[in-house]
């Protein structure tokens, strides 16, 4: 009987916990910078792996390289991973959208898997030499290999970064989840001819009209009768099951019986996951509580170990060719844009919303991967081919967020936690009186901005004079427009016994928020002194910020809203 060794076990835990660490690590740094998390998780990987510390310090990072049967875990742990992943990404699609979306969707689809895949192949036909193309292989398979390469996207990319970017819920992002969804069959259904070509299939061996029929099947049939089994289990689930462990519990068995049953008929797992998710997140039952909790287990414990995987997959060093690898993102980012773009137009979707499509469609990632590493393994490409297609599937990945956000001129959501300094932190306000209160303030805020305390002091004072900022609840927002300021800040002050701002209600202001914002700003000072208007109606959480005792705990509380 076989069983892990003990250093099979070590070297497990050891990689799952660096991958994961680093990983989140660099996915916050990421979304600092207003980037998708993604980004970051991906880099992980190629710190980690052999392009840096592999190479480097190859003994610091031995964990990372298993073998054997603990290879075996690694990879099913990180295959998990990404179908758990796009079960959570289909329960977030809307089908009334997704309904409404068809038409241009299904024009971004078509378009977008013809015009690169007629682009790649011709490429090859005409140029082979300059596409490393080398004798012994069969050219028309290789043609096909390359258009095929040109023609995918990588759903749980695509999925994972309009999440991050906030356009999931959008018409702009139904619109690509549709189209990429439509993408991914198209495209492992060739993958899976290609593989037959190529002597490498390892499903049940069906044919591939049937395997197309099956698909084709599959779909209709979650979307229709899986959809009404659903609705009618789920009530009785919640009745007599445990919540939500229950429904948890349905739901990942569910996603994980219809991922087995596509990874069996040929097409990968993750569009079984992706459907079965998107049956179940169609449920008028299903809660969004429960939703919401399955949300934040696999986006920030599981997925990242898929994504840090991508990058310990390759040493983005040894046999890299400038010139072949600039020929392919060339041809990658001309295709794929273009082809959605002109679909998404046809589709009658205006100009920016078009490029910004064919951006999002861009991102190759891991499905990428895994088609070079078939095609390296069995001999269709070299490895100079592979680095190429590896590092255009993490360049196409990478930029796909930012080219939107740069196309539809959208930035992140700032929250109240950003603009806050640690150091103008005051936790016991000396202070009885609005004009000693806002000097104590002024003294912790104005230096760390660069300021005179005394002309913020002047500043907020004439402001209070206008409309006194107390907004009720024991919360006050002194605040003014100061000259020479480059970014909002926020400074913190807690009043054991309150200050009188002149509140509506009467009550004095145990929590101090003064907010200064550069003069020639128009937005933030009203998107911060909105948030802090609906912060204070959860009453609960704000006598929880009254009691901080320090920025961190206080950063907490508003990073999270919760009690």
């Amino acid at each position: 009987m076989h069983k892990l060794s003990t250093l099979d076990m070590t070297h497990i835990l050891l990689s799952l916990g660096a991958m994961l660490a680093l990983g989140r690590l660099l996915a916050e740094l990421a979304r600092k910078l207003n980037q998708p998390a993604v980004i970051g998780e991906i880099f992980a990987g190629i710190i980690l792996g052999p392009t840096l510390l592999g190479s480097m310090f190859p003994d610091a990072v031995w964990f990372l390289r298993p073998t054997g049967e603990s290879r075996l875990v690694m990879n099913g742990f990180t295959n998990i991973a990404i179908v758990l992943y796009l079960l959570v990404a289909g329960m977030d699609v809307d089908l009334k959208k997704v309904v409404r979306q068809g038409k241009t969707a299904s024009y971004v689809g078509f378009m977008g898997v013809l015009f690169p895949f007629v682009m790649g192949y011709a490429a090859v036909m005409i140029f082979p030499n300059y596409l490393g193309y080398h004798i012994g292989v069969d050219k028309t398979v290789f043609a096909l290999f390359f258009a095929t390469a040109l023609s995918i996207s990588a759903l749980p990319v695509i999925a994972k970064t309009l999440m991050d970017l906030n356009y999931y819920r959008t018409d702009v992002g139904m619109v690509i989840m549709t189209s990429a969804i439509f993408n991914d069959i198209v495209g492992w259904i060739i993958f899976s001819i290609i593989l037959g070509r190529i002597g490498g299939a390892d499903s049940m061996g069906l044919p591939v009209a049937l395997v197309v029929l099956v698909v084709l099947l599959f779909t209709v049939l979650m979307l229709t009768v899986g959809r009404m089994a659903i609705n009618k289990v789920l009530p009785r689930i919640l009745a007599y099951a445990s919540w939500p462990g229950g429904v948890l519990g349905f739901a990942v068995s569910l996603g994980l019986l219809c991922a087995a049953f596509t990874e069996w008929v040929g097409i990968h797992a993750v569009f079984g996951a992706f459907m079965a998710g998107v049956a179940l997140g169609d449920s008028e039952h299903m809660r969004k509580r429960t939703k919401e909790t399955l949300d934040q287990f696999v986006s920030f414990i599981f997925a990242p170990l898929f994504f840090v995987g991508i990058g310990l997959k390759v040493n983005l060093f040894e046999n890299f060719d400038p010139l072949l690898t600039l020929v392919v993102i060339l041809l990658a980012f001309v295709g794929k844009v273009a082809g959605c773009g002109i679909g998404a137009r046809l589709g009658g979707m205006p100009a920016r919303e078009s490029l910004a499509v064919g951006f999002g469609m861009n991102a190759r990632g891991a499905m990428e991967i895994i088609l070079a590493l078939l095609a390296l393994e069995h001999g269709l490409i070299g490895e100079k081919m592979f680095v190429s297609l590896v590092i255009m599937a993490l360049t196409t990945s990478v930029v796909s967020g930012p080219m939107m956000q740069l196309v539809l001129k959208s930035k992140r959501k700032r929250q109240i936690g950003d603009y806050l300094v640690g150091r103008a932190f005051v936790s016991h306000l000396k202070s009885s009186d609005v004009s000693g209160a806002v000097r104590e303030m002024s003294d912790a805020l104005a230096p760390v901005c660069g300021l005179d305390p005394r002309e913020v002091e002047s500043a907020v004072i004439e402001r209070e004079k206008i409309v006194p900022t107390g907004l009720g609840f024991g919360v006050a927002i002194p605040h003014a427009k100061v000259k020479g300021m480059k970014a909002p800040a926020i400074g913190v002050a807690i009043s054991r016994g309150g200050v009188d701002f002149n509140s509506a209600d009467g009550l004095p202001a145990h929590l101090i928020f003064m907010i200064l914002t550069p003069e020639d700003d128009l937005t933030s000072q009203v998107e911060i002194l909105s948030e802090l208007s609906r912060m204070i109606k959860n009453h609960e959480l704000c006598e929880r910020m009254k009691n901080a005792r320090s920025h961190t705990e206080l950063l907490g509380l508003l990073r999270t809203k919760e009690i």
